[in-house]
C-alpha cells in the first residue's frame, strides 16, 4: 500500500531557526511554498491552527487556487463554530477544490489556549463535545435526508446539507492526540490518526492502543497512522548533524522570543509543564535520551518544551528514508515532514527523501502481490490435483 507523504505550509517563511519580521500573510511566499511541496510529490500539506494565526480553510483556498494537485489537511478546532456550518464550509472548499480537502481535527491540549477563543471547558468536556460534532459533521456530510441531534453539547433539528464533499463517500477526518480520550474519540471517528515522533516501540504501543479504541467503538476498519517529524538532511552523516547541532543552537536562542509571540508558556525554560499528553511524551522520550532507534533525535523536542512536531531524523537520505520505512514497518500509513528551513527543506525532501521511500515501499508491495498470487495459484493446483 502506497505511503503517504504529508507537509506543512504558513504564511510566512518563519520557523524555530529564525524569527522573521513582516506581514503575518504573505501571499508570495505562500503561492511559492505550497508549489514547492506540489512539485516535491508530497500528497497534502497541513495548515495549522492557533488562536493567533490566520483561518486555516481561507489559507486552504489561496493556495489551492494556485496549485492544480496537491491536497490539504486543514487543522479544525471543534466547538467554536456549530458542527453544521463547519460542515458546509469543508464539503464548499471541497467542491471548489476538486476533492483536495482534507480535515484534521484537533480538540485542544492546553486550556490557556482555548481560552484565547473563548473556550472554558475542561479537557474531558472538550472531548465529549468533540464526539458529538464529528457525529453531526459526517452525518451532514453524507445524508441526504434531514436529521436530528439531541446531544449533550449539541442539538439539531431537521438538518440538512445540499452541499457534499466532491470526495466519496465524504471529506476524510483525520484527528491528533495521545491521551486516553484523543484514542477513544479518534478511534471512533478517524480515518488516520495522528501522533507526533516517538521512538518505534513507544509509537507501536499508541498505535495499539488506537487500534483497541477503534474495534471498541464497533469499527470493522481501523485508522490510518501518521507520525510526524522534522528530517534534517545532510550529504554525509557528519555534515547532517554538524547541522542539527546549528539548528538546536539557534531554537534556544529564539524560543523566548516565540514564546512571547504566541503567547504561550514553554516549559521548562521559565514555563509551566505543558498541560497535553503528547508534549509530555516527548518531553519523556528526551529525558531517556538524546538518539534513539536509527536516527530519532530528541533534543529540539526538549528545547521547546515538546511543543508540536519538534523531534527530528537526522542523517543522510538514505538514513531518514530507512528510519521513516521502520516506522511503516509497524503500521504507519502517513508520514508528515517538515524542515527547520521549511521552504528549502521541502525541495530537498522532494528530491532526495520521498523517491526512496516510496521505491522501497512500491517494491515491498510489488513482492508481496507477487507471493500472494503464488500461493494463490499453489493452492488451485493442489486443489485440482486433490479433485483429479
Amino acid at each position: 500500500m502506497p505511503v503517504e507523504f504529508i507537509g506543512m505550509i504558513g504564511t510566512k517563511d518563519q520557523s524555530e531557526i529564525r524569527h522573521t519580521a513582516g506581514p503575518v500573510i504573505d501571499r508570495d511566499y505562500l503561492r511559492r511554498f505550497a508549489r514547492a511541496h506540489e512539485d516535491a510529490g508530497f500528497d497534502r500539506v497541513l495548515i495549522g491552527y492557533a488562536s493567533t494565526q490566520p483561518d486555516g480553510a481561507q489559507v486552504a483556498a489561496y493556495a489551492a487556487a494556485h496549485t492544480e494537485r496537491l491536497g490539504f489537511l486543514v487543522a479544525h478546532r471543534p466547538g467554536f463554530v456549530a458542527p453544521t456550518l463547519a460542515a458546509r464550509t469543508f464539503a464548499t472548499l471541497d467542491q471548489f477544490t476538486g476533492g483536495r480537502i482534507a480535515v484534521h481535527i484537533i480538540t485542544g491540549g492546553s486550556d490557556t489556549e482555548q481560552r484565547h477563543d473563548g473556550d472554558f471547558l475542561s479537557k474531558d468536556e472538550r472531548y465529549a463535545r468533540t464526539d458529538e460534532y464529528l457525529d453531526i459533521v459526517k452525518l451532514a456530510w453524507t445524508s441526504d435526508e434531514r436529521f436530528s441531534y439531541d446531544g449533550r453539547h449539541y442539538q439539531v433539528e431537521d438538518f440538512v446539507s445540499y452541499v457534499k464533499s466532491d470526495q466519496q463517500p465524504r471529506i476524510r477526518l483525520y484527528f491528533g492526540g495521545s491521551s486516553e480520550a484523543a484514542y477513544r474519540v479518534g478511534g471512533k471517528h478517524a480515518d488516520t490518526f495522528a501522533l507526533w515522533g516517538e521512538p518505534l516501540a513507544e509509537t507501536k504501543q499508541q498505535i495499539d492502543s488506537v487500534n483497541a479504541a477503534a474495534r471498541a467503538a464497533g469499527r470493522t476498519d481501523l485508522p490510518g497512522i501518521s507520525v510526524s517529524f522534522r528530517p534534517i538532511l545532510g550529504p554525509t552523516e557528519d555534515l547532517a548533524w554538524e547541522r542539527a547541532h546549528r539548528i538546536l543552537e539557534a531554537t534556544r536562542e529564539n524560543v523566548e522570543a516565540f514564546r512571547a509571540q504566541w503567547g504561550t508558556k514553554t516549559w521548562p525554560l521559565g514555563g509551566d509543564k505543558p498541560e497535553n499528553v503528547g508534549s509530555q511524551r516527548l518531553l519523556a522520550a528526551a529525558a531517556k535520551g538524546e538518539l534513539h532507534d536509527r536516527a530519532l533525535w530528541t533534543p529540539l523536542a526538549a528545547a521547546v518544551g515538546g511543543g508540536g512536531n519538534s523531534t527530528a531524523l537526522v542523517g543522510t537520505p538514505e538514513t531518514v528514508a530507512q528510519a521513516l520505512l521502520d516506522y511503516v514497518d509497524i503500521g504507519v500509513t502517513t508520514l508528515l515532514i517538515r524542515g527547520y528551513d521549511p521552504y528549502d527543506d521541502a525541495i530537498d525532501y522532494g528530491r532526495h527523501v520521498l523517491p526512496l521511500v516510496r521505491e522501497e515501499v512500491a517494491r515491498r508491495d510489488a513482492e508481496k502481490a507477487a507471493a500472494e498470487k503464488s500461493a494463490a495459484a499453489q493452492i488451485a493446483a493442489e486443489a485440482q490435483a486433490v479433485s483429479a
